[in-house]
Protein backbone atom coordinates (compact mmCIF):
# COMPACT_ATOMS: atom_id res chain seq x y z
CA UNK A 1 0.00 0.00 0.00
CA UNK A 2 1.05 3.29 -1.06
CA UNK A 3 2.25 5.43 1.76
CA UNK A 4 -0.52 8.47 1.17
CA UNK A 5 1.66 11.96 2.25
CA UNK A 6 -0.79 14.89 1.63
CA UNK A 7 -3.60 15.22 4.24
CA UNK A 8 -7.23 14.85 3.58
CA UNK A 9 -9.89 17.33 4.59
CA UNK A 10 -12.08 15.54 6.44
CA UNK A 11 -15.53 17.96 7.55
CA UNK A 12 -16.38 17.07 10.93
CA UNK A 13 -20.17 17.66 12.16
CA UNK A 14 -19.89 16.50 15.74
CA UNK A 15 -21.97 18.26 18.82
CA UNK A 16 -20.78 20.37 20.99
CA UNK A 17 -18.14 19.93 23.64
CA UNK A 18 -15.63 16.80 24.42
CA UNK A 19 -16.87 14.64 21.19
CA UNK A 20 -15.90 17.16 19.04
CA UNK A 21 -12.31 17.60 20.72
CA UNK A 22 -11.99 13.68 20.53
CA UNK A 23 -12.99 13.79 16.92
CA UNK A 24 -10.48 16.69 15.60
CA UNK A 25 -7.73 14.82 17.85
CA UNK A 26 -8.27 11.64 16.30
CA UNK A 27 -8.42 12.98 12.63
CA UNK A 28 -4.95 15.12 13.60
CA UNK A 29 -3.90 11.41 14.92
CA UNK A 30 -4.00 9.80 11.44
CA UNK A 31 -2.51 12.94 9.37
CA UNK A 32 -5.33 14.55 8.00
CA UNK A 33 -6.62 18.41 7.94
CA UNK A 34 -10.07 19.00 9.63
CA UNK A 35 -12.41 20.93 8.52
CA UNK A 36 -14.95 21.93 11.68
CA UNK A 37 -18.39 22.61 11.04
CA UNK A 38 -21.23 24.36 12.85
CA UNK A 39 -23.38 21.64 14.11
CA UNK A 40 -26.39 24.00 13.97
CA UNK A 41 -26.04 24.98 10.49
CA UNK A 42 -29.09 24.38 8.55
CA UNK A 43 -29.17 21.41 5.73
CA UNK A 44 -28.91 24.05 2.80
CA UNK A 45 -26.02 25.85 4.53
CA UNK A 46 -23.72 22.79 5.14
CA UNK A 47 -24.42 22.07 1.47
CA UNK A 48 -23.02 25.30 0.44
CA UNK A 49 -20.11 24.64 2.55
CA UNK A 50 -19.12 21.22 1.41
CA UNK A 51 -19.88 22.24 -2.47
CA UNK A 52 -17.39 25.33 -1.65
CA UNK A 53 -14.75 23.89 0.51
CA UNK A 54 -14.89 20.29 -1.42
CA UNK A 55 -13.65 18.37 1.47
CA UNK A 56 -12.72 14.43 0.90
CA UNK A 57 -14.33 12.87 3.82
CA UNK A 58 -17.91 14.18 6.20
CA UNK A 59 -17.63 12.52 9.58
CA UNK A 60 -20.13 12.64 12.98
CA UNK A 61 -21.74 10.69 15.46
CA UNK A 62 -23.28 8.43 13.09
CA UNK A 63 -20.04 7.46 11.20
CA UNK A 64 -18.81 9.00 7.71
CA UNK A 65 -18.09 9.07 4.12
CA UNK A 66 -16.31 9.41 1.38
CA UNK A 67 -17.18 12.82 -1.17
CA UNK A 68 -16.33 12.84 -4.84
CA UNK A 69 -13.90 15.49 -6.33
CA UNK A 70 -11.86 16.94 -2.91
CA UNK A 71 -9.88 19.62 -3.38
CA UNK A 72 -5.74 18.70 -2.77
CA UNK A 73 -4.32 19.89 0.37
CA UNK A 74 -0.95 21.62 0.90
CA UNK A 75 1.12 19.18 2.85
CA UNK A 76 1.42 20.29 6.87
CA UNK A 77 -2.08 21.52 6.76
CA UNK A 78 -4.19 21.46 9.90
CA UNK A 79 -7.18 22.90 9.27
CA UNK A 80 -9.83 24.76 6.98
CA UNK A 81 -11.72 26.93 9.05
CA UNK A 82 -14.46 29.23 7.80
CA UNK A 83 -14.84 32.69 8.77
CA UNK A 84 -17.17 34.27 10.85
CA UNK A 85 -19.15 36.70 9.68
CA UNK A 86 -18.77 35.66 6.12
CA UNK A 87 -21.64 36.42 3.48
CA UNK A 88 -22.52 34.59 -0.06
CA UNK A 89 -19.81 31.47 -0.53
CA UNK A 90 -18.27 29.91 2.40
CA UNK A 91 -14.22 31.44 2.61
CA UNK A 92 -12.19 28.47 4.44
CA UNK A 93 -9.10 29.76 6.24
CA UNK A 94 -6.15 27.18 5.38
CA UNK A 95 -4.21 27.08 8.97
CA UNK A 96 -0.97 24.48 9.11
CA UNK A 97 0.19 23.03 12.17
CA UNK A 98 3.64 25.37 11.80
CA UNK A 99 0.99 28.39 12.14
CA UNK A 100 -1.16 27.50 14.71
CA UNK A 101 1.76 26.29 16.68
CA UNK A 102 3.59 29.25 16.60
CA UNK A 103 0.51 31.14 17.93
CA UNK A 104 0.15 29.04 20.95
CA UNK A 105 3.15 29.08 21.74
CA UNK A 106 3.66 32.65 21.70
CA UNK A 107 0.20 33.05 23.45
CA UNK A 108 1.74 30.29 26.14
CA UNK A 109 4.62 32.50 26.24
CA UNK A 110 3.20 36.16 26.81
CA UNK A 111 0.48 34.48 29.15
CA UNK A 112 3.66 32.83 31.44
CA UNK A 113 1.82 29.46 31.07
CA UNK A 114 3.47 26.77 32.78
CA UNK A 115 2.51 22.65 32.68
CA UNK A 116 0.29 23.34 35.71
CA UNK A 117 -2.17 25.36 34.07
CA UNK A 118 -5.21 24.39 32.56
CA UNK A 119 -7.36 25.38 29.56
CA UNK A 120 -11.20 25.97 29.72
CA UNK A 121 -12.87 26.28 26.43
CA UNK A 122 -16.24 27.34 26.24
CA UNK A 123 -15.89 28.34 22.73
CA UNK A 124 -16.70 26.96 19.67
CA UNK A 125 -14.69 24.32 18.51
CA UNK A 126 -15.36 25.62 14.84
CA UNK A 127 -14.13 29.20 15.25
CA UNK A 128 -10.07 29.13 15.82
CA UNK A 129 -10.27 30.73 19.06
CA UNK A 130 -12.05 27.50 20.69
CA UNK A 131 -9.01 25.26 18.50
CA UNK A 132 -6.60 27.09 19.87
CA UNK A 133 -7.49 26.21 23.46
CA UNK A 134 -6.90 22.67 21.83
CA UNK A 135 -3.50 23.47 20.48
CA UNK A 136 -2.59 25.55 23.36
CA UNK A 137 -3.21 22.12 25.80
CA UNK A 138 -1.18 19.73 23.45
CA UNK A 139 1.67 22.07 23.74
CA UNK A 140 1.47 22.13 27.68
CA UNK A 141 0.67 18.72 27.80
CA UNK A 142 -2.47 18.78 29.51
CA UNK A 143 -6.25 18.10 28.85
CA UNK A 144 -8.52 21.31 28.48
CA UNK A 145 -11.99 21.41 30.34
CA UNK A 146 -14.37 21.28 26.97
CA UNK A 147 -17.91 22.50 27.71
CA UNK A 148 -20.90 21.55 25.14
CA UNK A 149 -22.37 25.35 25.72
CA UNK A 150 -21.52 28.64 27.37
CA UNK A 151 -22.68 28.01 31.19
CA UNK A 152 -21.91 30.72 34.08
CA UNK A 153 -22.20 27.93 36.52
CA UNK A 154 -20.34 25.95 34.64
CA UNK A 155 -17.69 28.17 34.12
CA UNK A 156 -17.99 28.95 38.07
CA UNK A 157 -16.85 25.16 38.64
CA UNK A 158 -14.71 24.40 36.13
CA UNK A 159 -11.01 23.26 37.24
CA UNK A 160 -9.24 25.11 35.26
CA UNK A 161 -6.32 28.20 35.85
CA UNK A 162 -7.16 29.37 32.12
CA UNK A 163 -9.93 30.44 30.30
CA UNK A 164 -10.74 32.10 26.34
CA UNK A 165 -13.78 34.85 26.39
CA UNK A 166 -15.71 36.83 24.33
CA UNK A 167 -16.64 40.12 25.58
CA UNK A 168 -20.59 38.76 25.80
CA UNK A 169 -19.00 36.09 28.01
CA UNK A 170 -17.89 38.00 29.77
CA UNK A 171 -20.66 40.53 30.75
CA UNK A 172 -22.95 37.28 31.56
CA UNK A 173 -20.22 36.28 34.05
CA UNK A 174 -19.80 39.66 35.86
CA UNK A 175 -23.63 39.86 35.98
CA UNK A 176 -23.86 36.34 37.31
CA UNK A 177 -21.91 36.84 39.95
CA UNK A 178 -18.61 34.66 38.96
CA UNK A 179 -15.44 34.54 40.83
CA UNK A 180 -13.39 34.86 37.86
CA UNK A 181 -9.94 36.33 39.96
CA UNK A 182 -9.85 32.51 40.59
CA UNK A 183 -8.70 32.21 36.82
CA UNK A 184 -4.91 33.00 36.51
CA UNK A 185 -5.94 35.14 33.40
CA UNK A 186 -8.96 35.42 31.61
CA UNK A 187 -7.64 35.89 27.58
CA UNK A 188 -10.24 38.32 25.74
CA UNK A 189 -10.96 38.68 22.40
CA UNK A 190 -12.95 37.72 18.99
CA UNK A 191 -14.62 41.36 19.20
CA UNK A 192 -13.76 45.11 20.58
CA UNK A 193 -14.41 44.94 24.69
CA UNK A 194 -16.33 48.15 25.72
CA UNK A 195 -14.41 50.35 28.01
CA UNK A 196 -16.29 49.78 30.69
CA UNK A 197 -16.76 46.38 30.76
CA UNK A 198 -13.35 46.09 30.81
CA UNK A 199 -12.91 48.71 34.08
CA UNK A 200 -15.49 46.64 35.68
CA UNK A 201 -13.67 43.44 35.28
CA UNK A 202 -10.74 45.33 36.69
CA UNK A 203 -12.61 46.36 39.83
CA UNK A 204 -13.48 42.69 40.10
CA UNK A 205 -9.81 41.67 40.48
CA UNK A 206 -10.27 39.68 37.12
CA UNK A 207 -7.13 39.86 34.98
CA UNK A 208 -7.90 40.47 31.70
CA UNK A 209 -5.67 40.13 28.74
CA UNK A 210 -7.05 41.56 25.44
CA UNK A 211 -6.49 39.97 22.26
CA UNK A 212 -6.72 40.98 18.72
CA UNK A 213 -6.61 38.69 15.62
CA UNK A 214 -8.74 36.84 13.38
CA UNK A 215 -8.83 33.10 11.52
CA UNK A 216 -5.97 34.42 9.02
CA UNK A 217 -3.31 34.81 12.28
CA UNK A 218 -4.36 31.88 13.63
CA UNK A 219 -6.35 33.74 16.11
CA UNK A 220 -5.21 36.64 18.54
CA UNK A 221 -1.75 38.25 17.67
CA UNK A 222 -1.60 40.89 19.31
CA UNK A 223 -2.17 40.97 23.39
CA UNK A 224 -2.84 43.97 25.18
CA UNK A 225 -2.09 46.30 22.13
CA UNK A 226 1.29 44.59 21.75
CA UNK A 227 2.42 41.70 19.05
CA UNK A 228 3.53 38.72 20.18
CA UNK A 229 7.47 37.48 19.89
CA UNK A 230 7.78 36.85 16.24
CA UNK A 231 4.81 38.71 15.22
CA UNK A 232 5.31 42.09 12.76
CA UNK A 233 2.45 44.76 12.51
CA UNK A 234 2.65 47.86 10.65
CA UNK A 235 -0.42 49.96 9.34
CA UNK A 236 -1.04 49.59 5.50
CA UNK A 237 -2.70 52.01 3.20
CA UNK A 238 -6.12 53.40 5.10
CA UNK A 239 -4.25 52.47 8.14
CA UNK A 240 -5.40 49.43 7.35
CA UNK A 241 -3.70 46.70 9.73
CA UNK A 242 -1.49 44.75 8.26
CA UNK A 243 0.35 41.54 9.66
CA UNK A 244 3.47 38.99 9.01
CA UNK A 245 5.09 36.36 10.93
CA UNK A 246 4.69 31.97 11.26
CA UNK A 247 1.19 32.95 12.62
CA UNK A 248 0.03 33.61 8.68
CA UNK A 249 -2.46 31.39 7.25
CA UNK A 250 -1.72 30.13 3.92
CA UNK A 251 -4.45 31.20 2.19
CA UNK A 252 -8.21 30.88 1.17
CA UNK A 253 -9.14 26.94 0.32
CA UNK A 254 -9.47 26.86 -3.13
CA UNK A 255 -9.80 30.55 -3.80
CA UNK A 256 -6.18 31.59 -4.90
CA UNK A 257 -7.96 34.87 -6.33
CA UNK A 258 -8.69 36.36 -2.90
CA UNK A 259 -5.67 34.92 -1.56
CA UNK A 260 -3.43 37.38 -3.82
CA UNK A 261 -5.86 40.17 -3.06
CA UNK A 262 -4.85 39.99 1.15
CA UNK A 263 -1.74 38.71 1.23
CA UNK A 264 1.20 40.59 -0.16
CA UNK A 265 4.74 40.08 0.07
CA UNK A 266 4.17 38.19 3.04
CA UNK A 267 1.96 40.25 4.94
CA UNK A 268 -1.93 40.05 5.14
CA UNK A 269 -3.97 43.05 5.17
CA UNK A 270 -6.62 42.50 7.36
CA UNK A 271 -10.18 44.65 6.66
CA UNK A 272 -9.61 46.44 9.74
CA UNK A 273 -8.33 49.76 10.51
CA UNK A 274 -6.16 50.74 13.47
CA UNK A 275 -3.50 53.38 15.07
CA UNK A 276 -0.83 53.42 17.14
CA UNK A 277 -0.93 55.24 20.49
CA UNK A 278 2.22 57.31 22.18
CA UNK A 279 2.88 54.46 24.08
CA UNK A 280 3.62 52.18 20.92
CA UNK A 281 0.16 49.76 21.45
CA UNK A 282 -1.90 49.27 18.80
CA UNK A 283 -5.51 50.72 18.48
CA UNK A 284 -8.30 48.61 16.24
CA UNK A 285 -10.57 51.48 15.21
CA UNK A 286 -12.96 48.99 13.68
CA UNK A 287 -13.58 47.68 10.37
CA UNK A 288 -12.75 49.44 6.99
CA UNK A 289 -16.13 48.04 5.92
CA UNK A 290 -18.02 49.64 8.79
CA UNK A 291 -17.44 53.11 8.47
CA UNK A 292 -20.57 55.05 7.27
CA UNK A 293 -20.60 58.02 4.68
CA UNK A 294 -23.17 60.44 6.04
CA UNK A 295 -24.16 63.62 4.15
CA UNK A 296 -20.06 63.09 2.67
CA UNK A 297 -18.54 62.70 6.51
CA UNK A 298 -16.67 59.56 7.32
CA UNK A 299 -18.15 58.00 10.74
CA UNK A 300 -16.47 54.90 12.06
CA UNK A 301 -19.20 52.89 13.65
CA UNK A 302 -16.95 51.21 16.32
CA UNK A 303 -16.05 54.84 17.52
CA UNK A 304 -19.75 55.79 18.08
CA UNK A 305 -20.68 52.52 19.66
CA UNK A 306 -17.73 53.28 22.16
CA UNK A 307 -19.59 56.73 23.25
CA UNK A 308 -22.63 55.17 23.05
CA UNK A 309 -22.41 52.27 25.44
CA UNK A 310 -21.07 54.71 28.29
CA UNK A 311 -24.78 56.23 28.33
CA UNK A 312 -26.38 54.99 31.66
CA UNK A 313 -29.07 53.79 29.52
CA UNK A 314 -27.60 51.65 27.14
CA UNK A 315 -26.34 48.03 28.06
CA UNK A 316 -25.56 47.11 25.08
CA UNK A 317 -25.64 49.24 21.36
CA UNK A 318 -24.24 48.36 17.66
CA UNK A 319 -24.38 51.52 15.18
CA UNK A 320 -25.06 50.65 11.64
CA UNK A 321 -25.90 52.35 8.43
CA UNK A 322 -29.04 52.27 6.59
CA UNK A 323 -29.72 53.87 2.88
CA UNK A 324 -31.25 57.23 3.74
CA UNK A 325 -32.66 59.72 0.55
CA UNK A 326 -30.31 62.84 1.81
CA UNK A 327 -27.89 61.51 3.85
CA UNK A 328 -26.78 58.58 1.52
CA UNK A 329 -26.56 56.76 5.10
CA UNK A 330 -28.06 57.66 8.16
CA UNK A 331 -26.63 56.69 11.59
CA UNK A 332 -28.56 54.13 13.36
CA UNK A 333 -28.37 53.22 16.46
CA UNK A 334 -29.84 49.79 17.72
CA UNK A 335 -29.98 50.03 21.65
CA UNK A 336 -30.34 47.17 24.25
CA UNK A 337 -31.54 49.33 26.82
CA UNK A 338 -30.49 49.06 30.94
CA UNK A 339 -33.95 49.39 32.02
CA UNK A 340 -36.48 47.93 28.81
CA UNK A 341 -39.08 50.53 30.75
CA UNK A 342 -36.99 53.52 30.69
CA UNK A 343 -34.90 53.63 27.25
CA UNK A 344 -33.17 56.03 26.22
CA UNK A 345 -34.42 59.18 23.55
CA UNK A 346 -32.70 59.47 20.40
CA UNK A 347 -32.49 63.05 21.75
CA UNK A 348 -30.35 61.88 24.78
CA UNK A 349 -28.00 59.52 22.44
CA UNK A 350 -27.60 62.35 20.04
CA UNK A 351 -26.66 65.05 22.54
CA UNK A 352 -24.62 62.43 24.81
CA UNK A 353 -22.74 62.00 20.93
CA UNK A 354 -22.66 65.17 19.72
CA UNK A 355 -20.19 65.90 23.82
CA UNK A 356 -17.56 63.88 22.30
CA UNK A 357 -18.27 63.05 18.78
CA UNK A 358 -18.22 65.41 15.59
CA UNK A 359 -21.67 65.89 14.83
CA UNK A 360 -22.00 63.38 11.64
CA UNK A 361 -21.57 60.72 14.13
CA UNK A 362 -24.31 61.21 16.48
CA UNK A 363 -27.54 58.85 15.31
CA UNK A 364 -30.14 60.22 13.03
CA UNK A 365 -32.39 56.95 14.21
CA UNK A 366 -33.23 54.87 17.66
CA UNK A 367 -33.85 50.99 17.32
CA UNK A 368 -34.84 49.18 20.70
CA UNK A 369 -34.02 45.35 20.75
CA UNK A 370 -34.22 43.12 23.51
CA UNK A 371 -31.10 41.70 22.39
CA UNK A 372 -28.13 42.22 19.48
CA UNK A 373 -28.13 39.54 17.03
CA UNK A 374 -24.90 38.07 16.97
CA UNK A 375 -22.93 34.83 15.88
CA UNK A 376 -21.53 32.12 17.69
CA UNK A 377 -18.34 34.00 18.95
CA UNK A 378 -20.46 36.78 20.27
CA UNK A 379 -19.84 39.46 17.28
CA UNK A 380 -22.64 41.54 16.40
CA UNK A 381 -24.18 40.34 13.09
CA UNK A 382 -24.16 43.68 11.63
CA UNK A 383 -25.52 42.63 8.25
CA UNK A 384 -28.78 41.35 10.27
CA UNK A 385 -29.07 45.14 10.94
CA UNK A 386 -28.87 46.87 8.03
CA UNK A 387 -32.09 46.74 6.59
CA UNK A 388 -32.55 48.86 3.57
CA UNK A 389 -35.41 51.58 3.70
CA UNK A 390 -35.06 53.84 0.96
CA UNK A 391 -38.03 56.18 1.39
CA UNK A 392 -36.15 57.69 4.41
Amino acid sequence: MAHRIRPRLVALRWPPGPPAAAAIAAVWARGDAVLPLDPGWPPDTLAAALAALRPARLEGPDGGEDLPDPLALADGTAAVVVTSGSTGAPKGVVLSHAALQASARASLARLGATAADRWLCCLPLHHVAGLQVLVRSRLLGSDPVVHARFDPAAVAAADATLVALVPTQLRRLLDAGVDLARFRRVLLGGAAAPAGLLREAADAGVAVVTSYGMTETAGGCVYDGVPLDGVEVRLAEGDRIAVRGPILADGYHGRPDLTAAAWRDGWFVSADRGAWDDDGRLRVLGRADTVIVSGGENVAAEAVEQVLVEHPGVAEVAVVGRPDRDWGERVVAVVVPADPAAPPTLADLRAHARARLPAAAAPRELVVVDALPRTALGKVARDRLRLPDPDR
